[in-house]
């Protein structure tokens, strides 16, 4: 009897989900919340007015342009790259923006131990307080332990009439949103479930991987496989080529798969033992015979036999 094992069926279906979440990528910051709930707009306006009296300002809008209207002529990305004398990679990065601005989008920054005091930073600004050395000094009697350089380099935006440099949340990867949507709804985060459900809304192929995956993960959980047929012919016909795919490589192995959706076999085990051996080959090349790595192999195995049959530990 072949049986498909339930773990590498999961970890097929989660590449393809990323995969998809790859393809569109465009729609992963619909997860954050809306730019009105965050920064009012004419603040956004200045920034990008800003950034387009720069010279890589305009070096970004001309590269732009440049790329778009290649690609938009029907040129390959190589193409482009070798008459403009670009890289690969930044001629994709162009030919996927939307606009120069999102080229020019700087990376959200990591949270900084000056963060907690932001707020009292502005505060004393607005009442006048313009100097860093003193408000690095304040700062210190509050708490503080942070480097005077970091204050400074705080307070540049609001020298400018610009706001505080805060910490701006970036959108998902296409991993992480592909995590999002094979994570069982019960141990979602609750951030996951805030942003989830924009995303969805936004990306009607992503709602669609979301609802097919989910299927699929109620199959495994109820060893049911009887919606297994219609849950295939979904998958051919859900317009997302790699789910497309992989219905078609499951069809050819519909009865294995069955089986491993009902039966309690599983190729873990063995998995298991791969693994070890993998470990050993990793820690040992170079230093160890044969004899050694054999019975360092036995010795885990016997000790992992030892361990499984010991009684487990009543809950805390």
């Amino acid at each position: 009897m072949q049986v498909s094992d339930r773990f590498h069926l999961w970890q097929g279906l989660s590449r393809r989900v990323q995969d998809i979440a790859s393809a569109h990528h465009g729609c992963l910051p619909a997860a954050l919340p809306a730019a009105s709930e965050t920064a009012p707009a004419p603040v956004e306006d200045a920034v990008e007015n800003t950034a387009a009296d720069t010279r890589a300002g305009r070096h970004a809008r001309r590269l732009f342009e440049a790329v778009q209207a290649l690609t938009g002529a029907g040129r390959s990305h190589s193409a482009v790259a070798r008459e403009l004398g670009l890289n690969r990679r930044t001629v994709n990065k162009y030919a996927r923006a939307g606009t120069w601005q999102e080229v020019m989008r700087r990376p959200p920054r990591k949270p900084s131990t000056l963060d907690p005091y932001l707020d009292h930073l502005q505060q004393r600004w607005d009442e006048g307080r313009h100097s860093a050395k003193l408000l690095h000094e304040e700062l210190q009697t509050k708490g503080y332990l942070g480097h005077y350089q970091r204050v400074k380099m705080a307070v540049a935006p609001l020298r400018r009439g610009l706001p505080l440099d805060e910490p701006r949340e970036r959108p998902p990867s296409p991993r992480e949103a592909a995590r999002w949507i094979i994570t069982h709804p019960s141990r979602r985060s609750p951030h996951i479930n805030d942003r989830l459900p924009r995303l969805l809304d936004h990306c009607p192929e992503l709602r669609t991987t979301h609802d097919l995956v989910r299927r699929f993960a109620a199959m495994l959980d109820n060893r049911d496989a009887t919606p297994l047929p219609g849950w295939l012919d979904d998958l051919a016909t859900s317009g997302l080529a790699p789910l497309a795919g992989l219905a078609g490589a499951l069809h050819e192995d519909h009865h294995a798969v069955a089986q491993g959706i009902t039966t309690p076999y599983n190729s873990g085990v063995n998995e298991g033992r791969i693994t070890d051996v993998k470990l050993q080959k990793r820690i040992m090349a170079g230093r160890a015979g044969v004899p050694l790595l054999r019975h360092r192999v036995v010795l885990i195995a016997h000790l992992r036999r030892r361990y499984a049959d010991r009684p487990t530990m009543p809950p805390r």
